[in-house]
């Protein structure tokens, strides 16, 4: 075997464990990041009725946000529109952003675990959805007033329960 050979098949195998580590022969970029933002849980949130309809919104209405809040000690957060949030970044803007350090209920110390071909694969898919929407209700600091619905994010304890226990 030729030197030039050699390279092309050591660069060919080391792409093939790379990419292997993350996607499927022959998955498209675009193809990993939509599988990726399906199983990762992304569309619960950030797709307004998925969890609702099972899963069954139509592909170009994922990834808008939703005027759902999630309120807790934290205040109200809401799931952006992640549409518009990709528009306005690189890629080397997305990784770090993707990284850092979000509210609750956003999981973004999963999200930061990602590897940087996951997260670009995510943000190709989520910029190939095409026109971004509208943004999602701002954040309400606690105590602030909520004008839309949300889920409260404080456990509760059911007294009748514990004392028939």
């Amino acid at each position: 075997m030729n030197l030039s050979r050699m390279v092309a098949t050591a660069v060919g195998a080391v792409w093939a464990l790379g990419w292997a580590a993350g996607a499927a022969a022959g998955e498209s970029v675009l193809d990993r990041g939509r599988y990726l933002v399906t199983i990762g849980g992304c569309n619960d949130c950030h797709t307004s009725g998925y969890l609702q309809n099972g899963g069954t919104v139509p592909e170009s209405e994922w990834l808008k946000g939703a005027a759902i809040g999630y309120q807790g000690p934290w205040g109200t957060t809401y799931p952006a529109n992640l549409r518009l949030v990709v528009a306005g970044l690189s890629e080397a803007q997305w990784l770090q952003h993707a990284r850092q350090e979000r509210l609750p209920p956003m999981p973004w110390f999963n999200v930061a675990k990602m590897t940087d071909a996951d997260l670009k694969a995510i943000y190709a898919y989520i910029r190939s959805l095409g026109a971004p929407g509208n943004p999602a209700p701002a954040y309400v600091a606690p105590g602030g007033k909520v004008t839309t619905p949300y889920f409260v994010f404080v456990p509760q304890v059911d007294k009748t329960q514990i004392a028939a226990r």
